[in-house]
C-alpha cells in the first residue's frame, strides 16, 4: 500500500478528517492534521486495532447525554396548556403601567392572583433546569477538554520565531480569544493578527497548558513544502527525456537544433548568436524529446547551483574542424558536476578539414573516451547544414533515454523548473516552465522562488494555447505576481492565498539571511577557520591576460590544506566589473584582481555587498596574503585610498620636456604628491610619479574635480588620449 494522507485514511472510514486526527492520536499514530502523511506501518498496524463498529456505537451513545438540553425544554412546557405560563406572559408587561389603566383594576388583580399561585410552583422547576442544563454543558465542555489534553499529552508543538496571535492559536489548536484573553491577563493587549515574539508566546503556550519549541523561517517553509514532495507512486508512466544542448559559441548549437525541428530559430537572433533560452518539443518517430538550447553555461550553472536537475541527457556539440575549446570543457565540467550522461556530437563533418578523430583524442584527456575506443561515451558525426547523421543522433538520444528508464506521474500537482522568464506588454511577467512530475492546468496556484501567481495563459513552444501540460512539457506561462529566476523550482498550491503566504515566509527567510550574512574577507579569514565556520575559501579572479590567472590559480591551489580548500570559482580577463561582485556577494567569495581595476559601479557596489576586493601587481604578493590569511598573521600595516581621476583628452609633446597629458578631473582630486597609475581599457599600464603638475603656466599643488590640467608621469612618455590617470595614497592602518 502507497502513502496515503490522513484525509484519505478518513474517506476509506467514512469518518470526518478532523475526528479522525485525535482517533489516530489515541492509537499512538502521532499526526498533526489532515494533510499528514501516513506509513505503510502505521495504516497496518491502526487497521489491525481499529475497530468502526466499535467506535459508532461509543458515538452514538456519546450523544444522548448531550440532549438533556432537550427534555430540560420540554419539561418546562407541559404547564403551558394548562393556562397559566401563556395567561401570565400577555398580563406582565401590562402590571408596569398599571396605575394609567382605568377602572379594571379589580379584575386584574384577581387575575393576577392566579397566575402568581401558580407560577409560585412552577418558578423553582425552571431553575432546577437550568441548573441542569448548566451542569450538563460544563461537564460535557470537561470531559471534551480532556479527551483534548489526552490526544495533545506529551505532544510539542512548533512554532516559529515570529508569529501572529490568530497563527499560535490555530498551531496549538484552540480559539483566539483564549490566546488574546491570556495575554490581556498578562498585561498585554493584542489584536488576533498582531505579531508576537517566540519568548511570549512560550508563556501562553505555557499558561494554557501547551508545550512549544521554536522553529527557525526556514524550517516553516520546508515543512510545508514537505507536503508537496515527490512520493513514489504506482501510476507512474514513461516520459519524454529532457535534452540540453551545450557547447562551445559557434559550434553550431543553434543550427542542429534548427535542422532537427525544421524550423529556422537563427534568422530571429542577432549575428547567429542564441539569445535567451528556448525549451522545445520534437516528435521522432512517435518519440517526444525536450530539447533545451542554452546560450551559455551560466544559467546551467545557476540551475545546477540551486539543486534543480532538470535534464536527462547532456548533447555536447563539437565542431570537427575546432575540435575542444575552453566553453567546450567547462560544458564537460558542468554536466559532470550535475551528475548527467553526456552524447557527443561532431559536427561541422561536412567542411575541409574536419577531423572526427582528433575531436574523440582530445575528449580523452577528460575521460570522455568514445564506444569504439573502449569506453562508455557514445559520439555521433552530424553536419547541421546536410543533415547527415542527424537521425542517428536523434536514434541514440531515444536509446539513451530508455536506459535511463525515466518516468513521472501525471495524475499528480505539477511540479517542475523555471527555464527562463521576462516581462511581456500586454502580459506582465511571464515564465518559460518545465513541467517534471505532475500536469499543470490553467487556473493552479502556483510559487517559484518568492514568486507566486494563478496561471492565466499556457502556450506551449509553438505558439498554441493549452488547457493543461504533463510532464516533459515547456510552456510558457503568465500571471505570476513577478518575475521568477531561472533555475528555481516551481510547485502548485492549493490556492493564490498559501502560495502569497509561503512566498512572504520566503522573502523573510532570505531578507534575515542577508541581515545575517557576513561576507569573508583576508583580514578575518583566520578567525573564521578557527571557529570552524569555513572549510573552503572561494576566490574570483581577474588579471590582464590568461597566463597570469592560470599561475595565480595553480599557486593558490597549492595552498589548499585539510582544514581549508581553495575554490576558484571564476577566473577572466578584464576589469572588475559588478557581475563579479555580485558574484562574490553571493558565493561569499573574495576578488582578486591582478593588473586590472575595478569600474565604479563595481567599486559601490562591492562597499555596499561588504566583499573583500583586493588588487595586485606582483603574483607572488597576493598569494603571500592569502597564505598568511590562512596561517592567522595577516595584520596590513597601509591601506590604499583613491584620491582622483583624470582623463587624458589630449597629449602634448614638449621638447626637452617630455609628453605632458592634459588631463580633465573626472572625480576628486589631484595632489603633486599622489602616486599614479595609468589605466587603459580597464588594464593598468604603469604605476609611478607624477613629474609636474600645471594649470595654464603655473605649478600647483592639486587640481580638484570639474578643472583641466596639465600632468606629466615620471620617466614616462607613451600617453594616450582616453587613458585615466588614477591617483592615490597609502594610508597607515591602526593595528
Amino acid at each position: 500500500m502507497s502513502k496515503l494522507r490522513v484525509y484519505d485514511l478518513a474517506k476509506k472510514y467514512d469518518i470526518p478528517s478532523k475526528d479522525f486526527v485525535s482517533i489516530l492520536n489515541k492509537y499512538n499514530i502521532p499526526v498533526k492534521n489532515h494533510m499528514s502523511a501516513l506509513t505503510d506501518q502505521q495504516i497496518s498496524e491502526f487497521e489491525e486495532k481499529f475497530d468502526k463498529n466499535k467506535y459508532q456505537a461509543e458515538q452514538e451513545t456519546e450523544p444522548k447525554k448531550a440532549p438533556v438540553k432537550e427534555p430540560t425544554k420540554v419539561s418546562a412546557n407541559p404547564a403551558a396548556p394548562k393556562g397559566t405560563s401563556e395567561t401570565k406572559k400577555p398580563t406582565r408587561p401590562p402590571q408596569k403601567n398599571q396605575p394609567k389603566t382605568g377602572g379594571n383594576g379589580p379584575k386584574k388583580a384577581d387575575d393576577k392572583k392566579r397566575p402568581v399561585s401558580n407560577n409560585q410552583g412552577q418558578q423553582p422547576k425552571m431553575r432546577d433546569h437550568s441548573k441542569k442544563e448548566k451542569t450538563a454543558r460544563s461537564v460535557y465542555k470537561r470531559i471534551k477538554d480532556e479527551k483534548k489534553k489526552s490526544v495533545q499529552l506529551n505532544q510539542t508543538f512548533e512554532i516559529p520565531e515570529v508569529l501572529t496571535v490568530g497563527e499560535l492559536a490555530d498551531v496549538l489548536e484552540i480559539s483566539a480569544t483564549e490566546v488574546i484573553k491570556t495575554l490581556m491577563l498578562a498585561g498585554t493587549m493584542v489584536s488576533i493578527n498582531q505579531e508576537i515574539d517566540f519568548e511570549t508566546a512560550a508563556i501562553v503556550a505555557a499558561e494554557l497548558g501547551f508545550e512549544v519549541e521554536a522553529i527557525k523561517i526556514e524550517d516553516v517553509v520546508s515543512k510545508i513544502l514537505e507536503e508537496y514532495d515527490e512520493e513514489e507512486s504506482e501510476n507512474e508512466i514513461p516520459r519524454p527525456p529532457v535534452v540540453t544542448v551545450m557547447g562551445h559559441v559557434d559550434h553550431g548549437k543553434t543550427s542542429l537544433l534548427d535542422r532537427i525541428r525544421k524550423a529556422n530559430v537563427i534568422a530571429g537572433e542577432a549575428g547567429g548568436i542564441t539569445q535567451h533560452i528556448g525549451a522545445y518539443t520534437v516528435n521522432i518517430n512517435n518519440h517526444a524529446i525536450t530539447v533545451i538550447d542554452t546560450p551559455g553555461h551560466e544559467a546551467f550553472t545557476a540551475m545546477r547551483s540551486r539543486g534543480a536537475q532538470i535534464t536527462d541527457i547532456a548533447v555536447l556539440v563539437v565542431a570537427a574542424d575546432d575540435g575542444v575549446m575552453p566553453q567546450t570543457v567547462e560544458a564537460i565540467n558542468h554536466a559532470k558536476a550535475a551528475g548527467v550522461p553526456i552524447l557527443v556530437a561532431i559536427n561541422k563533418i561536412d567542411k575541409p578539414g574536419a577531423d572526427p578523430e582528433r575531436v574523440k583524442q582530445e575528449l580523452t584527456k577528460y575521460n570522455l573516451v568514445v564506444e569504439e575506443w573502449g569506453g562508455e561515451t557514445i559520439a555521433v558525426n552530424v553536419s547541421a547544414k546536410t543533415g547527415e547523421g542527424i537521425e542517428s543522433l536523434l536514434e541514440m538520444i531515444i536509446m539513451m533515454s530508455e536506459m535511463e528508464e525515466l518516468t513521472a506521474d501525471p495524475g499528480r500537482e505539477a511540479r517542475g523548473s523555471v527555464i527562463e522568464s521576462q516581462i511581456k506588454r500586454g502580459k506582465g511577467a511571464v515564465a518559460t516552465l518545465l513541467v517534471q512530475q505532475g500536469t499543470l492546468h490553467i487556473g493552479d496556484s502556483i510559487i517559484s522562488g518568492t514568486t507566486y501567481g494563478k496561471i492565466r495563459t499556457m502556450i506551449d513552444d509553438k505558439g498554441k494555447r493549452l488547457k493543461k501540460a504533463g510532464p516533459s512539457t515547456p510552456v510558457e506561462i503568465s500571471g505570476l505576481s513577478d518575475i521568477p529566476v531561472a533555475g528555481d523550482d516551481f510547485i502548485v498550491l492549493e490556492n493564490e492565498k498559501e502560495a502569497r503566504q509561503l512566498a512572504e515566509k520566503r522573502k523573510e527567510m532570505q531578507k534575515g539571511e542577508r541581515q545575517r550574512r557576513s561576507n569573508i574577507s583576508l583580514d578575518d579569514l583566520f578567525s573564521q577557520i578557527q571557529d570552524g565556520n569555513i572549510q573552503d575559501v572561494n576566490i574570483i579572479i581577474k588579471a590582464d591576460v590568461q597566463g597570469s590567472i592560470e599561475a595565480i590559480k595553480q599557486s593558490l591551489e597549492k595552498l589548499d590544506n585539510e582544514a581549508v580548500r581553495i575554490n576558484i570559482i571564476h577566473g577572466a580577463v578584464g576589469a572588475i566589473n559588478e557581475t563579479d561582485v555580485m558574484l562574490a556577494a553571493t558565493s561569499n567569495a573574495i576578488v582578486i584582481g591582478f593588473n586590472v581595476r575595478p569600474d565604479k559601479n563595481a567599486v559601490k557596489l562591492a562597499e555596499t555587498e561588504e566583499v573583500d576586493m583586493r588588487l595586485y601587481r606582483v603574483i607572488y604578493d597576493a598569494v603571500e596574503d592569502i597564505k598568511k590569511a590562512m596561517e592567522g598573521m595577516l595584520a596590513p600595516e597601509f591601506r590604499e585610498k583613491v584620491m582622483g581621476n583624470a582623463e587624458v583628452r589630449e597629449v602634448f609633446k614638449i621638447p626637452s620636456v617630455g609628453t605632458i597629458a592634459g588631463c580633465y578631473i573626472t572625480e576628486g582630486k589631484i595632489n603633486r604628491n599622489d602616486d599614479v597609475r595609468i589605466i587603459r581599457d580597464g588594464i593598468v599600464i604603469l604605476e609611478g610619479k607624477i613629474a609636474s603638475l600645471r594649470r595654464f603656466k603655473d605649478d600647483v599643488k592639486e587640481v580638484n574635480t570639474g578643472y583641466e590640467c596639465g600632468i606629466g608621469i615620471e620617466k614616462y612618455n607613451d600617453l594616450k588620449v582616453g587613458d585615466n590617470i588614477e591617483a592615490f595614497t597609502m594610508e597607515k592602518i591602526e593595528r
